[in-house]
């Protein structure tokens, strides 16, 4: 009998299993070491990302007044951490403008509020039921105890809405 051995061409070359499964163990390794690290990263942009919806929604509310001579209402009676929505009210009439849902894995919180903001006819935010202008403190922060990421949305008593790390 004549047994011929087959060698494989030089030409056709490729990875083995083991040498696979080397290298995906390498792979995940790494991706083991630095997902931690993107941890407080995430967290910058979800409160950043909150912080600068909840800028909008002032901003919003303040023209609609502006343009309906007053009228508008930003209500957050659920808490700011549930999510917004800015109102226009006209008689018994109330018309919802704009609904912003809550926020996932941030909390937001107001000084002092009770979860509804007034605008008046000139553009000026107050706390509703209150009859003069005030300045107004948010937090946005992570629900993380990472401190370092939390900004402050400061709204001061000309309406000046400035972002910075407290008010």
């Amino acid at each position: 009998m004549c047994f011929r051995r087959f060698h494989r061409p030089r030409h056709l070359s490729g990875f083995t299993a083991i040498e696979l499964l080397v290298a995906v163990a390498i792979i995940a390794a790494l991706a083991a070491i630095a997902v931690p690290s993107f941890t407080p990263l995430l967290e910058r942009w979800r409160v950043r990302q909150v912080t600068e919806e909840l800028q909008s929604t002032l901003y919003f509310a303040r023209s609609e007044a502006i343009k309906r001579s007053g009228g508008i209402t930003i209500d957050a009676s659920a808490g700011w951490d549930q999510g917004w929505k800015v109102t226009y009210i006209q008689g018994n009439t109330t018309t919802t403008l704009q609904v912003s849902s809550a926020p996932v894995k941030v909390g937001v919180t107001l000084a002092g509020g009770n979860g509804k903001i007034t605008v008046d006819r000139w553009g000026m935010l107050m706390h509703s039921g209150s009859t003069t202008t005030t300045a107004l403190d948010f937090t946005i922060a992570p629900d993380s105890s990472n401190t370092a990421s939390t900004l402050h949305l400061c709204v001061g008593t000309g309406g000046r809405i400035v972002q910075k790390s407290s008010c």
